[in-house]
């Protein structure tokens, strides 16, 4: 039973000081056991209340069985100060929505972890489980004595005891700060770790434990990027205890490569974990260190910004995940030295923002409460208006304000509501003490409203730029002049509101608005400007504008107004020339997915054929920082059966990651004679997802079936059911998989109802998306159209109504 939003408050207003002790024995590889004791005070003896506990069985509540139904325990007349205890049987799970337990294929290890967040925490432990009241923890783990135990509090002890013939061992850590109960976890395994003492003079000792951990099987692959990660850590640390006043709030800092979790990090405080995926076996791409960089950066930003100061309900999450998604990506460039950050948000977040804007499903930033009627409505909203138009706007808060002030703001904000709560409301309230700038109007024209402005440029009868604002919002923003050839001769700081601004002084040249990315608005050149552009491109000096200016083409062309063919040869001819790894890798990335969502089928072989071809000539150009990239690209498109084998028997001179590209595009043309082989080659966890990836994009009738049993059997877990799904709608494949548009809709719904909230989210994102016909499109979108007129459960229906959107925006325009 989801918590609904009248009960969370009435029950916010019932609870105080909560304090939870809790043992987790984990020895069973059938079920865990979890005992636990809360206290809290009351503030109406004499009322009732409930905790939450999720799947649980053999539940009692002070020795006796409880009154437990739909997940949930009553606690009648309560007094002034309570405590209870509880003890339960609680189940494993392998969709990574709870105690997630994982076996490493590459060695048959064991590994369990409590991946929360939202409602979660209730599959793990008995609680009250709503942001707003927070709980200290106590907690001790029991488990195997080869296993390395990690919490959010710092270690205790270690105790090792025995039970028959079997040894295990007992972690006690050390009492928390109080944090909601979504943050709560403990990950348990053999894990190997790189461990250092941070230098942080409020600490203890001058110093704090700090770590990096993975799977046994990946210990090679740790050690290998263990001094880079250790920077990252280090320099965004003492970054953030510079600029934050308020003290580091944990007793120390570790980072979790975990299997299983969801979400690509989550930000648990003193133990953030990872997706293990991100600790790669190959060469990264640029792209990929990037976002390895800014992440680093953002779930440490939570530490402060979520974990400290938590949002009130779920409506305000932006004050979490837009703050913390702004932070990584700057400090990952003002700190951690990856200079090029705001590229890469320029190329690949933020057009996924704009998109997320276009659909029916667009909500303000910072949402009204009362449409957030219970957990399943908030998970939806951690979506990219939260994260990457979030971000965008705190930029250009800040833009706007200026640094000084927007530091104050937020440093009075952490202050004022350390270890507790707060909403839109108390975080004007902070801003506004500390500038003289008109916050609210800000905030209601840039944080209440959805949308985007578009910012265009016309000549007046005398020649001079005009820039207008189709929308509602007030921009600060940088505008650019370049010569015919693109070089740049001259900017101007520009703040636009409703009146046009004219630019007399860039009377005859080429216009680009937005050149520092500083706002989220699209623009539309003048005819003059875009013809430069797009006969210039490559030329633009910088990599920023560059990117912004890739992002206008790709947008044009999603709007079509120019086609993808257009798209594609505007790529052949400025993409060649291109050094910039994050600029090249963006691009790439676009033009595929540009040629899955829109192009019709008979056009996909030559416009695959020009992309693998910029990747080729990237690969054999002499640039370094191109060939990570390029090479994969490379490896998935290429059409060459020949040259994609010779490329395996190079053995190990060939990335790992590449090698399971052509393995993967080898069975798509028809040949999966190589799967087998490098499976035996590869038997990682990362390995054995490639090898599902490729079976499943094998083109033939029979593999299409067994594919298709297996994703919807109900037995994949999440990472494996996206491994079936990126392979099953083969690039050449429409004719193939059309019995399967209709069935992924029938087919989906009914798992989705067996399942849980993550599952109808993985549901959702393998959405058909490969090169279709007008007919085929039609026929996927009515489909989904009529399953989301019946009962659809909440995620996933969302999640299709977003991609109906999407749909419905590559189809022929009227």
């Amino acid at each position: 039973m989801p918590l609904m939003l009248p009960e969370a408050r009435e029950r916010a207003a019932l609870l105080t000081d909560v304090r939870t002790e809790v043992h987790l024995d984990l020895t069973s590889t059938e079920d865990f056991g979890v005992e636990a004791t809360i206290s809290f005070g009351c503030t109406r003896p004499g009322a009732s209340t409930f905790l939450e506990l999720n799947g649980a069985t053999e539940v009692t509540l002070d020795g006796r069985p409880a009154a437990y139904a739909e997940g949930r325990i009553p606690l009648p007349d309560l007094a002034a100060t309570n405590t209870v205890r509880v003890t339960a049987r609680m189940p494993y799970v392998t969709d990574g929505d709870g105690m997630t337990v994982t076996v490493d294929p590459a060695d048959g290890e064991r590994y369990v972890c409590a991946h929360t967040s939202m409602d979660i925490t209730q599959k793990v432990i008995p609680c009250f489980d709503q942001p707003d009241i927070k709980s200290t923890f106590d907690v001790t783990v029991t488990a195997p004595s080869h296993w390395t135990v990690l919490a959010n509090g710092r270690l205790a002890g270690r105790s090792t005891g025995t039970t028959g013939d079997t040894t295990h061992d007992t972690w006690t850590f050390e009492t928390t700060p109080p944090f909601s109960s979504y943050l709560f976890t403990l990950v348990g395994g053999p894990w190997v770790s790189v461990t250092w003492d941070e230098p942080y003079a409020p600490a203890p000792g001058g110093t704090l434990p700090f770590g990096w951990h993975a799977r046994a099987s990946q210990e090679h692959d740790l050690r290998r990027f263990a001094d880079e990660l250790r920077r990252i850590t280090s320099t965004c640390f003492q970054h953030y205890t510079t600029v934050f006043e308020p003290e580091y709030p944990y007793a120390d800092y570790q980072q979790v490569f975990a299997p299983g979790l969801n979400w690509g990090a989550m930000e648990f405080p003193g133990c953030v974990v990872y997706r293990d995926q991100a600790l790669m076996k190959g060469t990264p791409t640029e792209l990929e260190r990037q976002w390895m960089a800014s992440t680093i950066a953002h779930e440490m930003a939570h530490m402060w910004f979520g974990d400290l100061v938590t949002m009130t309900w779920w409506e305000d999450s932006w004050l979490n995940e837009s703050f913390a998604d702004f932070m990584g990506y700057d400090v990952a460039g003002t700190a951690a030295g990856y200079t090029d950050a705001w590229t890469s948000a320029a190329i690949t977040r933020k057009p996924a923002g704009y998109r997320a804007d276009r659909r029916r499903s667009t909500h303000p930033i910072a949402e009204d409460t009362d449409k957030i009627v219970d957990v399943d409505t908030a998970f939806a909203n951690f979506d990219m208006i939260t994260y990457a138009k979030g971000n965008a706007a705190l930029a250009q808060l800040g833009h706007w304000l200026g640094e000084e002030d927007f530091l104050a703001g937020v440093n009075t904000h952490l202050t004022k509501h350390a270890f507790g709560n707060a909403d839109l409301a108390a975080f004007l309230d902070s801003l506004d003490s500390a500038s003289d700038h008109d916050v609210r109007a800000w905030a209601e024209a840039w944080l209440r409203t959805t949308g985007f402005d578009t910012l265009r440029v016309t000549r007046d009868d005398s020649g001079v730029p005009v820039l207008t604002r189709e929308g509602s919002r007030p921009h600060r923003l940088t505008v650019s002049a370049y010569d015919d050839d693109m070089r740049l001769v001259g900017s101007r700081d520009v703040h636009l509101g409703g009146q046009p601004v004219r630019l007399e002084e860039f009377a005859g040249r080429v216009v680009v608005p937005n050149s520092g990315d500083e706002t989220f608005a699209v623009i539309r050149p003048d005819e003059q400007s875009w013809a430069a552009i797009t006969a210039g491109l490559s030329s633009v000096e910088s990599q920023l504008t560059r990117a912004m200016l890739w992002w206008t083409a790709v947008d044009l062309c999603e709007s079509q107004v120019i086609g993808v063919g257009d798209l594609v040869d505007l790529a052949d001819r400025h993409l060649r020339p291109e050094t910039h790894p994050l600029v090249f890798e963006g691009v790439m990335k676009a033009l595929q997915s540009v040629t899955r969502r829109y192009a019709a089928p008979e056009d996909v072989a030559g416009h695959l054929a020009v992309v693998a071809d910029l990747a080729r000539h990237a690969v054999e150009g002499g640039v370094p920082d191109l060939a990570p990239g390029a090479s994969r690209a490379l490896a998935r498109l290429s059409a060459d059966r020949t040259f994609l084998v010779e490329w395996l028997e190079r053995g190990d001179e060939v990335d790992p990651g590449v090698r399971w590209a052509a393995v993967h595009r080898l069975a798509e043309l028809g040949d999966p004679s190589h799967i087998d082989a490098e499976a035996e080659r590869d038997r990682s966890v990362a390995g054995h997802h490639a090898a599902l990836t490729a079976r499943a994009a094998v083109p033939t009738p029979e593999a299409k079936a067994e594919a298709w049993d297996r994703l919807m059997g109900g037995e994949l877990g999440n990472h494996e059911f996206d491994a079936v799904a990126a392979g099953f709608w083969g690039w050449e494949q429409a004719d193939l998989v059309r019995p399967y548009l209709t069935r992924y809709v029938t087919d989906g719904l009914d798992l989705a109802r067996r399942s849980g909230q993550a599952m109808g989210d993985v549901i959702g994102d393998a959405f058909p998306s490969l090169p279709l016909s007008t007919e085929s499109r039609l026929e996927l979108r009515d489909t989904v159209a009529a399953a989301l007129e019946g009962d659809v459960p909440t995620v996933l229906a969302r999640s299709w109504n977003d991609s109906l959107d999407d749909l419905q925006r590559t189809l022929p325009q009227a």
